[in-house]
């Protein structure tokens, strides 16, 4: 006899009915939902401020690698592109440019911004030697956040 099975007052042998808790109740489910909703409203807003701060700071990367181009083109050409010649100078040779041993930049076009607008330069810069920017999410000049305009000089 095994412990699944039980005796009767005549003899025989009855198995014993085994309850089975199998799975999760709704109840339990419902628990687990709302803990899982708690948390994402506590966790997903601080992720998405984060969101604008990353695509600040990859900006900032981005033409820090433009100034390191500007400058290997400096070295070969002996001048910085002029603000016609503007940052394609790094992909394809301007006219006039003698020494010019580009391109400069790994890929074939111009890189965008975190936001899908084209970086602006100016060459001579109002600051320095060179001045490339973005004006940030909203595109134009000025802005807090994420809208913050992202410059090489600063």
């Amino acid at each position: 006899m095994n412990s699944k099975e039980r005796t009767l007052d005549n003899g025989e042998y009855v198995k014993k009915a085994r309850h089975s808790s199998k799975g999760f109740t709704l109840i339990e489910l419902m628990v687990v939902m709302i803990i899982l909703g708690l948390l994402a409203a506590l966790v997903v807003p601080r992720m998405f401020g984060r969101v604008g701060q990353a695509k600040q700071k990859a900006a900032k990367a981005q033409i820090e690698l433009f100034g390191t181009a500007l400058d290997s083109f400096r070295l070969d050409v002996g001048r910085y592109p002029t603000t016609a010649e503007g940052l394609e100078a790094l992909l394809t040779q301007p006219s006039g440019s003698e020494g010019w041993n580009g391109p400069y930049l790994k890929k074939n076009e111009l890189p965008a911004d975190p936001w899908t607008h084209a970086y602006h330069y100016e060459g001579p810069g109002k600051h320095s030697d060179y001045d490339i920017f973005s004006y940030g999410a909203d595109n134009s000049e000025g802005g807090d956040g994420e809208n913050e305009d992202v410059v090489s000089w600063k």
